[in-house]
């Protein structure tokens, strides 16, 4: 999962700061990070908020960052 870290390395965060302020602990992202584990469906949903990104940009299913619209505002 090269974009769970990429996104993190490129908004300049360490482990320790996505842990505090999205409450997955540290041992978790790094998993995450180097493909040990895969993310739960409800931790993917708290990075792609916390990251302003989508679940797919995370799961490397898309080289494009940019979020989806929100639920209920149309494009």
């Amino acid at each position: 999962m090269k974009n769970i870290k990429l996104i993190r390395v490129i908004k300049d965060y360490t482990q320790i700061k996505v842990q505090i302020d999205t409450g997955i602990s540290q041992s978790t992202l790094s998993k995450y990070e180097s493909g040990d584990l895969l993310p739960t469906a409800e931790n993917l949903m708290i990075l792609a908020d916390y990251y302003a990104t989508s679940v797919d940009y995370l799961l490397d299913r898309t080289e494009d960052p940019a979020p989806y619209p929100k639920k209920g505002i149309k494009a």
